[in-house]
């Protein structure tokens, strides 16, 4: 955590617009989607997700570190460590070697890839279309030495003609394909940028098996999800799968790694649920410390030491937060089905 960095962060990111009617215009996404049935060009969701980034990335930076990715937790480790464990078995999984060029889709702020980098050797293309994320991700990556393995590409995954057919060895894709307004059409552009053979590794938020559609409660959950995620849907893993092989890849292996099934697993919404077990690492992520960040942002911005409605964002995270809790402990909705997919050697 950095606070004191924070007020000038947000200061840039926000460059003097006015927050809280751009909250408000994220906060109707959902209505303005519905639109789209009456007339297809009234709504663009890959906008909609740029302006949930633009708007969240820095607070989300503040309360979750710079993998802005949820990973399987172990009660032995910090949720640090959880990622960093969970990145590994990413590298190991894709079989990174040096020498290969690696897609990152929807990069975030590069953490993960400062590791893919660092640890795997490889050239790295960040895909984002966040302005300010990737504003952020060149300053990490230029403060971590790595600038010159990776390059970047600002444009939504879901059109990346900047680069050719059969470009890349490898690619992945951290909770960033789950925003796509069409899954197997993003799935179908990463394949097409992909080399014959070429390994892909993703990791996509789910409704699970437990989820009942009848259930009036499961919906709510799923819309509040939706809601505050900017997910224009929410599939099912078998979704995932068949849009996958509607690509044209071959899955490898699917699991939701979100599971906890021995005594050796946390429930990944943990960190931001108050409870037995909660860490004092992750006592800045529960909801007394998210509600005093809320009280704390609005004295701020009333001293303007942070851009004006600057707390409303704070509201928007926190109010996700609690989805993301129900979700987990309704068994309903998993941050971790991870795929391991690969494009044939011949099409």
């Amino acid at each position: 955590m950095e606070l004191h960095k924070l007020p000038s962060r947000l200061k840039a990111a926000y460059r003097g617009s006015n927050v809280g009617n751009r909250v408000q215009h994220f906060e109707g996404w959902t209505d303005r989607a519905q639109a789209e049935d009456i007339d297809p060009t009234a709504y663009n969701h890959a906008e909609t997700v740029k302006e949930y980034y633009n708007l969240c990335s820095e607070f989300m930076v503040f309360g979750w570190g710079e993998s802005l990715h949820f990973a399987p937790l172990s009660p032995q480790e910090t949720l640090e460590d959880s990622k960093v464990r969970h990145q590994r078995l990413m590298i190991e999984k894709l079989e990174l070697r040096e020498g290969m060029t690696v897609v990152d889709v929807g990069c975030g702020i590069g953490g993960p890839m400062r590791r893919v980098v660092r640890e795997a050797g490889v050239q790295v293309v960040g895909v984002n279309n966040s302005e300010v994320q990737l504003e952020r991700t060149k300053a990490l990556n230029k403060a971590a030495g790595i600038e010159d393995m990776v390059d970047y590409m600002a444009c939504s995954f879901m059109d990346m003609g900047a680069a050719a057919d059969d470009t890349f060895d490898r690619a992945y894709a951290i909770e960033s394909t789950c925003h796509a307004p069409d899954k197997a059409a993003a799935f179908a552009e990463i394949y097409r940028v992909l080399k014959p053979g070429a390994l892909f590794w993703g990791q996509e938020m789910c409704m699970t098996d437990k989820f009942d559609p009848q259930d009036e409660r499961h919906q709510a959950i799923k819309q509040d999800l939706r809601h505050g995620i900017a997910l224009n849907d929410i599939a099912t893993t078998s979704e995932v799968d068949r849009a996958l092989e509607k690509a044209g890849f071959q899955i490898i292996e699917g699991k939701d790694r979100g599971v906890v099934d021995d005594d050796l697993s946390t429930p990944w919404y943990q960190p931001m649920q108050t409870g037995k077990g909660t860490r004092g690492s992750d006592l800045h992520r529960i909801p007394l410390s998210r509600k005093v960040m809320y009280g704390v942002s609005k004295l701020a911005q009333t001293l303007r030491i942070i851009p004006k409605d600057s707390a409303d964002v704070v509201e928007l995270l926190d109010e996700t937060a609690k989805a993301y809790v129900a979700g987990g402990q309704n068994g309903i909705f998993t941050p971790l089905y991870c795929f391991l997919a690969r494009k044939p050697e011949t099409t």
